[in-house]
């Protein structure tokens, strides 16, 4: 009632998100006030209704919710209801994501550019961490797009796919795409929103220093009401920047830790990896270039230059005739170190041919060996704690031989895994985990009043008036003198 009553804009927004997110996991309980807000003149109330819907039915693949998606993304009067209805589709649907590239297939060639920015942030929520190839392929047309906001939602849902994935992933792809940013970012004649979404998704990219990625849901397969809320309020980034920080609670850890009873880690308790290395591996870091210094080229001194200077030392010579004698040991000198010059450099050419041919027979003989490349392990063991994907788990397996053993050794190693220990006795090397309270903070800092600029107790304003007054001091003998003059 509130909403109806205030001309507010950010208050009427505020009121719509609130009851969009008071409205999670109500299903048919909130289909009541969902048809209300959906009835509304205002579009900012019916664009709260479309959030409240994906929340109300958040991962549960509700058909009447993806129906009433589908058909207001096509039909509403406001580009912001289309939008976030198409966003809405990627939390019904968040259990099922590989539904999601499917159903927005059409949407990405809709001429609306809302509803296009809005399917590719739908793919990228949706398929958050997996390197999907046909869904980087869905939204690579969308990278070159003539509205900005499109290439930057293109952005944002390329990096979200491409989520704590390594190098190697959809065949080195990934590699070029973070070529792309590092290029937008640095590119004057690109737009700010096009920047802005070049900078978010290196940021996203490498988000937790790569050891997070979106999750709607946890390991057991439920929904988790953080990760739900904290992406809801980060889109909001689109009407109010500050909310960009709700990222964070949309973002889940991909540690594996064994524990014991004591909650504390065996450092000697491992897992198995059924894989190659490099397949899970974290990206490169990146290396400043160099720039190398030019080094000056020494001038070569021809033959025939060296001729033509003593030809010319020869006339001087010869001019200075009153100097007699002298003048004729010159030029013998000259001519003498002529010849010396000719017979050193043909010296020097016989000793590079002998050379040559003694590093040619030496070739010959010994053949320098080869560095063959070793072929990359298979498998390898994993430490504890470490990072393990969802990607990464599947191919993980528990090994049983060693002296820690998880109580339920069924499981995927993901997550916090409880352990046993076979011999009890024997000397543990055990490692603790610090809690936030015992982490080592900064000192707060000093107690101080803050003033605005122009405010007479501003250090500013305070300079300025030293400096005036000096001016003044200096002005005052001037007249003094005039008056005595």
């Amino acid at each position: 009632n509130y909403s109806r009553e205030t001309h507010h804009e950010k208050i009427i927004r505020g009121i719509a998100m609130c009851l969009a997110l008071v409205n999670y996991g109500q299903e048919e309980n909130a289909d009541a006030t969902i048809e209300e807000m959906r009835g509304d003149r205002d579009p900012i109330i019916r664009y709260g209704a479309m959030y409240g819907l994906a929340l109300a039915y958040c991962g549960t693949g509700s058909n009447k919710a993806i129906r009433i998606l589908l058909h207001t993304a096509v039909s509403d009067v406001s580009d912001d209801v289309r939008m976030a209805a198409v966003i809405g589709l990627a939390f019904v649907l968040h259990k099922t994501p590989e539904r999601v590239p499917d159903l927005v297939r059409l949407l990405l060639e809709s001429f609306n550019p809302h509803v296009r920015y809005a399917s590719c942030m739908a793919v990228g929520i949706a398929m958050a961490g997996t390197g999907d190839s046909d869904s980087v392929a869905l939204l690579e047309p969308m990278l070159t797009d003539m509205t900005d906001y499109v290439r930057q939602g293109a952005l944002l849902g390329t990096a979200m796919i491409y989520m704590q994935q390594s190098d190697t992933c959809n065949n080195r792809k990934i590699k070029i795409f973070r070529e792309k940013l590092a290029n937008l970012v640095g590119d004057k004649h690109q737009t700010t929103l096009t920047k802005m979404g070049a900078i978010l998704s290196t940021g996203l990219l490498d988000a937790g220093g790569r050891n997070c990625v979106i999750s709607l849901g946890s390991r057991n397969g439920f929904t988790k009401m953080t990760s739900a809320a904290g992406l809801v309020l980060w889109l909001q980034h689109w009407h109010w920047y500050p909310l960009m920080h709700m990222f964070s609670l949309a973002v889940t850890p991909t540690c594996t830790i064994g524990l014991n009873k004591d909650f504390k880690y065996p450092k000697k308790f491992e897992v198995q990896c059924n894989s190659k290395p490099s397949v899970f591996a974290y990206p490169k870091k990146l290396e400043e270039k160099k720039e190398e210094k030019k080094k000056r080229v020494e001038t070569v001194a021809l033959s025939t230059t060296a001729k033509s200077k003593a030809r010319l030392a020869r006339k001087k010579a010869k001019e200075d005739a009153e100097s007699g004698g002298d003048s004729a040991e010159s030029a013998m000198d000259v001519d003498k170190k002529e010849e010396e010059g000719e017979s050193k450099k043909e010296e020097g050419k016989e000793e590079e041919k002998a050379e040559g041919m003694d590093i040619d027979g030496e070739g010959a003989k010994e053949d320098k060996p080869k560095k063959k490349r070793e072929p990359e392990p298979t498998s390898f063991r994993i430490s504890n704690p470490s990072r393990i994907t969802k990607a990464q788990a599947e191919v993980c397996a528990f090994d049983l031989d060693q002296r820690y053993r998880p109580i339920r050794h069924a499981e995927k190693p993901y997550g916090v895994i409880m352990l046993t220990d076979s011999t009890p006795g024997e000397e543990e090397d055990l490692g603790a985990v610090k809690t936030p309270a015992a982490e080592e903070e900064a000192d707060p800092p000093e107690p101080f009043e803050w003033t605005p600029p122009g405010h007479p107790d501003h250090p500013d304003t305070k300079v300025d008036e030293k400096e005036s007054g000096k001016g003044e001091g200096d002005e005052k003998p001037a007249a003094d003198s005039t008056a005595a003059n």
